[in-house]
């Protein structure tokens, strides 16, 4: 019974310090080892048929949200992403791409024609894409300045006023 309570004793105290020693989940989802880095090429074909390559849209900020209509967060995020896109569609100075996760393309579809939304959506059929920016989990976004740089991971639901604010604290800063 003392060796029980001994190694019991020692997985907590192990517990404890892996606890205390790593950074808190704020920090972590933020984390990327694209950060600084070129975006990795995403190149396909869209929910309407088009060809879609990303090096199409230099010259312009690019969020590329990973989602999928099974996710409610994905869900809950869709009308933010529509304003996003709707309020820069004019100056076309950003814009928006989405990439399907774990989702099939007919579902996207019905999606989209259920909640609108004016943007390319690529279905990532085989997960390669996902796997390029290390997509673990959806919602996720990336902010891509006209360069081409990744400057921002968003892990969970973002809102237009928040990529707006991103944007602007970026813009001008030497990359």
């Amino acid at each position: 019974m003392l060796i029980v309570a001994v190694v019991l004793a020692v997985v907590v105290a192990l517990l404890i310090a892996v606890l205390a020693t790593r950074s808190p989940s704020g920090e972590r989802s933020r984390q990327s080892p694209l950060l600084g880095r070129p975006a990795p090429a995403i190149v396909g074909i869209t929910l309407a048929g088009e060809g879609f390559d990303l090096a199409d849209y230099r010259g312009r900020w690019v969020v590329v949200n990973f989602f999928a209509t099974w996710c409610i967060p994905c869900v809950q995020e869709h009308p933010e992403l529509a304003e996003f896109q709707a309020l820069h569609a004019g100056t076309g100075d950003a814009t928006l791409v989405s990439v399907l996760f774990d989702n099939t393309a007919d579902e996207a579809q019905a999606f989209f024609t259920e909640n609108g939304g004016d943007w390319p959506v690529v279905a990532d059929e085989v997960g390669a894409v996902g796997v390029d920016y290390g997509v673990a989990r959806v919602p996720e976004s990336f902010l891509v300045t006209p360069s081409g740089i990744v400057v921002e991971r968003l892990v969970g639901g973002v809102t237009a006023a928040e990529i707006d604010e991103l944007i602007a604290l970026y813009e001008g800063a030497p990359e």
